[in-house]
Order: structure tokens, then C-alpha cells, then sequence
């Protein structure tokens, strides 16, 4: 697994780096060697946080995990992907089409075999700017927004990201 570790108000030091590349065996496993990780170390006044991205043939699992000490949010984060794909079992194996995942995933964690859709809501899309779309998402009280943007003319989605900021996600019609 080819492992990118990036620290943000920080500088990650080698041991943490061992315990990355050490805790990220687990997952290696599954994912085989040609998958990416990327683990990106965030040191704030109050907490640490850590975030593992793994992107393996276009599929994206994603965990964050905040702890007092930067060490116990790695194990929380690669525990947190395990239940992740531990609950998806059969459609990321599926989509993988590896056999890694039957003497791994031997679990207490019920998978889900079906998703509740509950509602579907039809959206009227008209070109705002990302400023327009964060103050209308504020002023509806939503945690994330889509629109179109006035500027690309493509579907972005605005959200509040829990750090206190916002975050855009713009569609990569080349991935």
C-alpha cells in the first residue's frame, strides 16, 4: 500500500509514521498493494485528529477520528474504516471483487444488506455563486447545499464541516 502521511500544524514524527504504516497492515490486507492511503495528522489547541483516506479503484473509504492523543485517533480511524467495510462486506466485495475480505471479516457487526430510502426530494436548481449557496444553506439551516454553480455551470454541494469551516465538493468527471 502505497501510504502519503501529510501533517497539518504539525510535523509528523517517525514513530507516528511506524504506527501508521504498522495499523495500516490491517487494511493492506484487504486492499492489496496497489491501493493508496492517505493519512493527514491535524493538531488543534483542545484535540488531535487524524484522517485516512483509501482509494482503491475508484472506490473512496474515509475515516476521522478526534482524541486527546494523536496515536489513539489512528487506531479510532482504522478501527472506524474496519466497521465501514465490515458493514458493506458484500457490496465492496462486489465492486472489488476480492476474496481477501472472507477470512478477515469474520464479525459481530451486522451488514447491511439493504438501504431504507426514505425520502426522495426534487430540487430546483438556479446558477448561484458558492458565497449565494453557503448563505442560502445558513439561512435554511442545513448542513449541506447543492446548487448550480454560476461560475462553472456544474452541480456543487456547500457543507459545514466540523471543524467549523465549510467545505465544496466539485464533481471530477476525470476520475
Amino acid at each position: 500500500m502505497n501510504i502519503t502521511i501529510i501533517g497539518r500544524k504539525c510535523n509528523p514524527r517517525e514513530d507516528f509514521r511506524s504506527r501508521v504504516e504498522k495499523r495500516l497492515q490491517k487494511v493492506e490486507k484487504l486492499f492489496g498493494e496497489d491501493a493508496l492511503a492517505k493519512v493527514t495528522a491535524t493538531v488543534e489547541k483542545n484535540y488531535q485528529s487524524v484522517e485516512v483516506t483509501v482509494n482503491k479503484g475508484g472506490m473512496l473509504f474515509r475515516a476521522e477520528e478526534r482524541a486527546e492523543n494523536i496515536n489513539d485517533a489512528l487506531d479510532e480511524c482504522v478501527e472506524s474504516l474496519i466497521r465501514q467495510i465490515r458493514k458493506n462486506k458484500t457490496r465492496v466485495e462486489k465492486k472489488l471483487r476480492a476474496t481477501a475480505f472472507e477470512d478477515f471479516i469474520a464479525s459481530d457487526i451486522e451488514e447491511e444488506t439493504e438501504f431504507d430510502l426514505i425520502r426522495e426530494k426534487s430540487v430546483a436548481l438556479k446558477p448561484q455563486s458558492v458565497e449565494e449557496a453557503i448563505l442560502q444553506m445558513n439561512l435554511l439551516g442545513h448542513k449541506f447545499y447543492m446548487f448550480l454553480n454560476a461560475d462553472t455551470d456544474l452541480i456543487n454541494v456547500v457543507y459545514v464541516r466540523n471543524d467549523s469551516g465549510y467545505g465544496l465538493i466539485v464533481p471530477d468527471y476525470d476520475a
